[in-house]
């Protein structure tokens, strides 16, 4: 059972929420639940589970949870809708001024995150997405054949210069997230969305493990076949961005007003 952090109270305000999309994930869920846990020790923070309509013990296991994880909430489609839905679906729910997004099974590390953030913090107030860059892929080499070419095609097509675009750990503002337009797969273009919006992509390099339980959920020719009419529609949205860059509010400073002295706002009295 995962060790429980103490609660922040009802009028605490969220820093960050951390959203995790799992679909089958039976076996991964409490060990990576546990290091969100350690990394945000603490902090007042929130882990936002979004179950895709898994079939497994997925549900059970996150239900299993609720009573001693109190940052812990859990959302569950009631038809599979696909990753970018379930990450929308907990945008929406989510309290933290900072959003952070990680995969559901165990191959990014939570105790990347604080590097993530101190990147993005650097930034200041300008808008960003701290954007993890994997050292070394624990994945099949087929993978990372079908991985090599996305990314050729992004940069070609999108000018999209993040190296790994396909990182899902980051973390990004709650109120640049917003902005982002929502379509399905929109989770791997989001270096590119954020550009689109005026905002910066910071690199950062993290750790990438190999999964330890469960297969993935992604077949490699469909994920190449469907990838191509999204670049697509990434072009005709990148083409159609808005261009205010910028916004901000003129604020002419306000004269005081002028005081009236007593004796002209005295009335006079009656004549004797």
């Amino acid at each position: 059972m995962s060790a429980s952090v103490s609660s922040a109270s009802a009028s605490d305000s969220i820093e960050i929420s951390v959203l995790v999309p799992v679909m089958n994930e039976a076996g991964n869920i409490v060990p990576l639940i546990d290091e969100i846990c350690a990394v945000f020790n603490g902090r007042r923070f929130e882990i936002i589970y979004i179950d895709d309509a898994s079939t497994d013990d997925t549900a059970a296991e996150l239900f299993a949870l609720l009573d001693t994880v109190p940052q812990l909430r859990v959302l569950r489609h009631a038809i599979r809708s696909g990753q970018s839905a379930a990450i929308w679906s907990g945008l929406w729910q989510a309290r933290g001024r900072l959003i952070g997004v990680l995969d559901g099974d165990g191959q990014n590390v939570p105790a990347d995150f604080p590097a993530l953030e101190a990147a993005l913090l650097k930034n200041g107030d300008s808008p960003a997405m701290a954007a993890g860059i994997r050292q070394r892929r624990n994945d099949s080499q087929t993978r990372l054949w079908a991985s090599r070419a996305a990314k050729w095609i992004r940069a070609s097509l999108l000018s999209d210069t993040h190296p790994d675009s396909g990182c899902g750990i980051k973390i990004l503002p709650r109120s640049l997230f917003l902005q982002l337009p929502f379509f399905n797969h929109m989770h791997r273009f989001m270096p590119s969305l954020v550009r689109r919006h005026g905002g910066t992509v910071i690199g950062v390099p993290v750790a990438h493990r190999p999964r330890q339980i469960g297969n993935s959920k992604y077949r490699i020719m469909d994920r190449l076949i469907v990838g191509i009419s999204d670049v697509l529609g990434v072009i005709w949205l990148l083409r159609r961005a808005p261009a205010k860059g910028a916004v901000t509010e003129l604020d002419q400073p306000r004269r005081p007003a002028k005081k009236k002295s007593p004796r002209a706002s005295s009335k006079k009295g009656p004549r004797q």
